[in-house]
């Protein structure tokens, strides 16, 4: 099996918005996920874009992906924040999602962020052991919030 990741490209898209209905599914939330395929395109590559992302190609097929965009911390100031790192249930297990994630970290250093931040469910226990293993810090004191508008 040849196995590649690459930056995210336009036609992509359609791919990565299966593996977000993948992901919601798993998450146990498959309506949550309401972005059309314009919108999702248009913000990854539009005039302004706001989010970036590697894929991971498998003998050709895009099996996973990183998502990030840019987050401003007051205190630290640009850091990278990865919104969703997927990789296909039938390919877990294949060292898709280090590739993934280690590419995530070259990406920061080179555009000099100084830290990547995410969010991971407390019961998505294979989630929180692959982040452990690269030593992240898990925050209990912060309390998640949002508004639809």
């Amino acid at each position: 099996m040849e196995i590649r990741i690459r930056r995210a490209v336009k036609e992509d898209c359609a791919r990565l918005l299966e593996l977000i209905n993948e992901l919601a599914v798993y998450e146990k939330a498959p309506d949550e996920v309401t972005v059309t395929l314009e919108h999702f395109i248009e913000s990854g590559f539009g005039a302004q874009p706001v989010w970036w992302a590697f894929v991971a190609e498998a003998d050709g097929q895009v099996e996973g992906f990183a998502l990030y965009y840019i987050r401003y911390s007051t205190w630290k100031g640009q850091r990278m924040y990865l919104e969703d790192l997927i990789v296909t249930e039938k390919m877990r297990g294949n060292g898709l999602g280090k590739m993934l994630f280690d590419q995530l970290i070259t990406e920061a250093k080179a555009q000099q962020f100084n830290g990547i931040v995410w969010q991971v469910l407390e019961w998505n226990a294979p989630a929180i052991n692959f982040y452990k293993k690269y030593k992240a810090q898990f925050d209990p004191e912060w309390i998640n919030c949002s508004i639809t508008v």
